[in-house]
């Protein structure tokens, strides 16, 4: 290898060749033992490079290196680089293929502990629990999210999140879709269109804070990573100067010793470069004991240390290729393979293939059965599927169906939301099928939507009709729910309630607004009225016992004689009654006897019929008016003026009849009685006119 290709390796931009050289690889499935507890259990085991050869141990190594020795040393280092070279070009494209799927295995390994390797606390994402989020709610689904961002640390959830947000964006977009179907039925444009809900709002949110959080924490890491890259880059080439200085093999073996340990020390970098960096690290050291051969008690000690270490590393590597639990052996399995490669030197090169060979194997028992387990939940999730698509079948039936009624349209619409969530709770599905599969239950659910707007829009203008209705209803209630004529009000009311059960439905934005108003003012007037009944009880019980004894005093009421002063003494009795008030329903038979009192005394007066009538009337009119309402006047009217019209058809009548007599003497007996009732009907027409001005008078 040339000194241009070394450069070219240090810097990362050429794969090195190595039987040890790992690759990329998928990420890790999370582990039940976490790696820190199983790499300090192998650090017990494991002993250092450093405590098998000291560096203060006073070493004597006898040479005769000279000059011109380390030239033939590097000769014959590079000679044996040219027939590699030669090798290497007669390798079949075959043999690479074969290669590389034989360490598939390894790089699987390799790219986990490179994205470990940027922060010791990666590997706590394995810890971090994976839940089916598949089966959650939108609002399960931003819980989730809330809680992972304040109580794990930012760079171990990113699996979780990425999971999170695209079954919540699944979940959102599906939802979303049927809105703007109902939006664009009802006569919508869709530029007008938009829709959110607050937990989208909240998904926002907690989705900021993960970005923001998590690029911070890249921001600050991304600076020590790029410090640290240069330096390993740096300890690189001064290990590849190393085979070209003139010093005492000595002091060049201390110094390599002192950039192995600055190298172990030089922290974290960034994992797209780990593995580059590593290959060309152990490239370099192996080139470094080559060149030790002259030396090789000092080299053969290292090489030793190394093989003793790397066998206890494939022992237990063996031991969990016997063990079931896939993913602790997996995990427990990164940690060897980051102390082999981070830990420990080279071995001898006649070992060199064997142990890598024996630790590869084992890797890859592992691996396989981690293949094996996870064929066996593609298995399950095959089963999934075939529940999904069962469920699919049903949701397009129940679309195909046309039903004629509201009811039966409700009874379908829960019969999908039973179907949606049997779906998310049938689990997950292949990831192959994933897309399609829930692109074809969007399909499913969307052709049912767009049926049942359709419907709905047929109904859009019944309903919009029946709004109309109810907003009548809502203000008759309004306008009389501080009526205080319970009596009249009271029956006005429940046939408003009644009307409301009758009509159908209204556009389902309207529903609950209306109807809270609706019963806003029901409530009102019936809780007044309630109110007034309870309160007005006891005063209605003291009343009656009051009218009780005023009506027997009444009843021994001895009249003067004097018709002016006993009609002052009559009204004042009728004013004292009335200013008791009311009496309960089932007591009003008092009022009847008081009045039936009243008009005895009326009937003992002595006076012109006519005027006695006239002030029994003006007593009516009194007990008949109200300051805020006139209906019992204009009853009362009414009744004056059909009594009026029919006085004077009968007087017409009769004055028709007299033109027979025409010609009969006045005296005749039927001609004095139709002359006399007609006298009697005019006398009569003039009191219901007199008692018409009087309640005219009255408003």
């Amino acid at each position: 290898m040339s000194e241009n290709d070394n450069l070219q390796d240090a810097d990362g931009k050429i794969d090195l060749n190595t039987n040890e050289t790992p690759q990329t690889s998928e990420d890790s499935k999370a582990s039940e033992t976490s790696a820190t507890e199983n790499q300090e259990a192998l650090e017990d085991k494991v002993e250092t490079t450093s405590e098998a050869t000291p560096e203060n141990e006073d070493t004597t190594i006898e040479t005769e290196t000279t000059s011109e020795a380390t030239e033939e040393i590097i000769e014959e280092a590079t000679n044996d680089a040219e027939v590699t070279s030669e090798a290497t070009e007669e390798i079949t494209e075959e043999d690479v293929e074969t290669t590389e799927k034989a360490d598939a295995h390894v790089e699987e390994i390799e790219e986990a502990n490179a994205e470990d390797a940027e922060d010791e606390a990666n590997a706590e994402r394995h810890e971090v629990e994976s839940k089916d989020y598949h089966a959650m709610t939108m609002e399960q689904l931003v819980d989730e999210l809330e809680s992972l961002t304040e109580n794990q640390k930012i760079q171990t959830i990113k699996s979780q999140v990425d999971e999170i947000k695209s079954e919540f964006h699944s979940k959102f977009g599906a939802l979303l879709d049927e809105k703007k179907e109902e939006f664009l039925s009802e006569g919508g444009n869709i530029i007008d269109f938009y829709f959110t809900t607050p937990v989208k709002k909240r998904f926002n949110d907690a989705f900021k804070t993960y970005r923001n959080s998590l690029n911070a924490y890249y921001k600050n890491l991304e600076s020590n990573l790029k410090q640290n890259l240069e330096n390993r880059l740096a300890i690189i080439e001064e290990i590849k100067g190393l085979i070209n200085v003139e010093e005492n093999i000595n002091t060049t073996y201390k110094h390599f010793k002192e950039l192995q340990e600055q190298w172990r020390n030089a922290g974290p970098i960034p994992r797209d470069r780990y593995n580059n960096a590593w290959n060309s690290y152990h490239h370099h050291v192996e080139v470094f004991y080559d060149f030790l051969h002259l030396n090789r008690d000092l080299r053969d000690m290292d090489f030793k240390h190394n093989l003793d270490q790397k066998t206890k590393i494939i022992e237990r590597a063996e031991e969990l290729a016997k063990d079931d639990n896939i993913n602790r052996s997996f995990r427990e399995l990164q940690v060897l393979h980051k102390l082999w490669k981070e830990e420990l030197g080279p071995v001898g090169r006649e070992h060199r293939e064997e142990i890598w060979e024996r630790f590869s194997n084992a890797t890859k028992t592992i691996h396989d059965k981690r293949q094996a387990y996870y064929a066996d939940l593609d298995k399950a999730y095959e089963g999934n599927l075939a529940k999904k698509e069962e469920i699919i079948s049903k949701i397009e039936s129940v679309a195909q169906e046309q039903p004629k009624s509201h009811q039966a349209w409700q009874k379908q619409i829960k019969s999908i939301e039973t179907l949606r969530q049997d779906f998310f709770n049938a689990g997950k599905v292949p990831i192959k099928v994933n897309d399609a599969t829930w692109t074809k239950f969007k399909t499913a659910v969307r052709n049912f939507n767009r049926n049942k707007n359709t419907f709905y829009k047929s109904l859009k203008k019944d309903q919009y009709d029946n709004l109309q209705k109810k907003q009548d209803l809502i203000k008759i209630a309004e306008d009389n729910k501080d009526n205080e004529d319970f009596k009249t009000t009271t029956p006005l009311m429940k046939k408003v309630q009644s009307d409301w059960k009758s009509i159908g439905h209204v556009p389902r934005k309207d529903s609950d607004k209306i109807w809270k108003q609706f019963k806003k003012a029901c409530n009102h007037y019936f809780d007044r009225m309630h109110a007034e009944r309870n309160a007005a009880s006891e005063e209605e019980m003291a009343a009656f016992e009051k009218k009780s004894a005023l009506l027997e005093t009444v009843k021994g009421i001895e009249l003067a004689g004097k018709p002016e002063k006993d009609i002052e003494t009559i009204k004042a009795q009728i004013n004292d009654w009335k200013a008791i008030g009311r009496v309960p329903n089932n007591k009003r038979f008092i009022d009847g006897k008081f009045n039936k009192v009243i008009d005895g005394l009326f009937g003992k007066l002595d006076m012109d019929k006519a005027k006695l009538e006239m002030v029994k009337f003006e007593n009516k009119l009194e007990s008949l008016s109200k300051p805020d309402d006139t209906r019992l006047l204009d009853n009362e009217q009414n009744y004056i003026r059909k009594k009026i019209s029919e006085i004077k058809g009968e007087i017409n009548q009769l004055e028709n009849n007299m033109q027979f007599f025409s010609n009969v003497d006045e005296s005749n007996p039927l001609v004095r009685d139709v002359i006399k009732n007609i006298k009697n009907h005019k006398d009569s027409l003039q009191t219901w006119e007199d008692k018409l001005r009087k309640v005219k008078s009255m408003y």
